[in-house]
């Protein structure tokens, strides 16, 4: 039994609302925290993270232990503690860390909510604007204010808890990956999660495993430009809600399809956010220039994400205010971060027995980035 600063430390572990790709179940563990389950690759690469990158992927926070409980109803709970292994550094960490963090995130309840938002799965996989009024509460029960969320992430979540619930008893311990929240500065997030590379299966595949992901590649932009889109969700001022799109629609899109799709990533139902575009190309040719200086990395099935505000700013539209002239490059305005490592190999890692397998920079992924930029540029040139 747990003694009293439990309770007073207690907190609401959520599905992240802003999880528009990815299948694994993210949580929210407080404002600029998420947690995602460990896998032991990931968990290498932040370890041995180049330096160069760390502007580029979200902070490692180190690691806590989740077991499931059910409470009386019946109803399944996550409860988080943190654990030993926390990284290097630690005492620069986040404080939270070292609290007992409770999630109870009801099955039902998360069942319902889903069957609510969106019917189902199917509905998932079709190209529409999900409207969902009550997805979360507070902790008091009140409504937040009323947005809509992308339903991946609950679909995710519920998956996963289906999962834990029929392959685990209570007591087991599973280790949580904490991560920064690379969106939590943003009241609304517009993110854009794109799968690069020409290749996604990892060296550990299975053939099956390796023939459906190539076949996925061949199916769609991954094989002619390099990159295909993961995920999207884009918050439309003239609604109020986000307009989001799913992996089913990302892997159907022609490269023409795509080029859209990132021009529909920055309408905000309004206009078009030109100004992103230099602020965006400028910190991708960054990112660029950064992975073709990583030797024997392989970045296999991760992902990058575009971000930026749905909500702009007033000084963009007070034109007569004296801003400097790096004003329209402010790069805080937009953020570019790879992410989902569990399949990156690298010389010296754990799970790549055989060094010489992978000599040079990631040729399939500096591909992506380069069409990815060639599409903006010519997005900023008006065609």
């Amino acid at each position: 039994p747990l003694g009293p600063a439990e309770g007073r430390a207690a907190v609401l572990l959520q599905p992240f609302v802003h999880q528009v790709g990815g299948h694994t179940s993210m949580l929210t563990y407080d404002e600029h925290t998420i947690c995602k389950p460990l896998v032991s690759q990931e968990l290498s690469f932040y370890e041995s993270l180049p330096l160069a990158m760390r502007q580029f992927t979200p902070q490692y926070k180190g690691i806590v232990s989740v077991h499931l409980k059910k409470d009386s109803l019946g109803n399944l709970t996550l409860i988080a503690s943190p654990s030993l292994g926390q990284p290097d550094g630690s005492a620069g960490g986040d404080p939270a860390v070292t609290l007992w963090h409770k999630c109870k995130w009801s099955h039902t309840q998360v069942t319902k909510t889903f069957k609510d938002s969106c019917s189902g799965k199917m509905l998932l996989r079709t190209d529409l604007q999900y409207h969902t009024d009550s997805l979360l509460e507070d902790a008091n029960g009140k409504q937040p204010e009323r947005k809509s969320y992308n339903p991946w992430g609950l679909h995710c979540h519920r998956q996963h808890l289906n999962r834990m619930s029929s392959k685990h008893n209570e007591n087991k311990l599973h280790q949580f990956l904490l991560l920064e929240n690379v969106v939590s500065k943003y009241s609304y997030p517009c993110i854009l999660d794109l799968k690069m590379g020409t290749r996604q299966h990892g060296d550990d595949a299975s053939e099956e495993k390796k023939a459906r992901h190539i076949k996925k590649c061949e199916q769609s932009t991954s094989a002619s430009l390099g990159v295909r889109v993961c995920g999207m969700q884009v918050y439309q001022a003239d609604t109020g809600h986000f307009l989001c799109k799913d992996k089913y629609y990302g892997r159907k899109l022609s490269p023409e399809g795509f080029q859209q799709t990132l021009r529909q990533f920055l309408c905000n139902g309004n206009q078009l956010r030109t100004d992103l575009l230099e602020p965006i190309i400028l910190r991708l040719k960054a990112l660029l220039a950064v992975i073709r200086k990583q030797s024997s990395y392989r970045f296999y099935s991760s992902s990058l994400l575009i971000i930026y505000d749905g909500q702009e700013h007033k000084e963009s539209t007070d034109h007569h205010l004296p801003f400097p002239k790096t004003h329209g490059t402010n790069p805080s305005r937009v953020d570019v971060r790879m992410i989902d490592f569990a399949h990156t190999t690298f010389k010296g890692s754990k799970s790549n027995p055989n060094p010489t397998l992978h000599d040079g920079p990631d040729h399939g992924y500096i591909f992506g980035l380069e069409n990815l930029i060639k599409i903006l540029q010519s997005l900023s040139e008006g065609k």
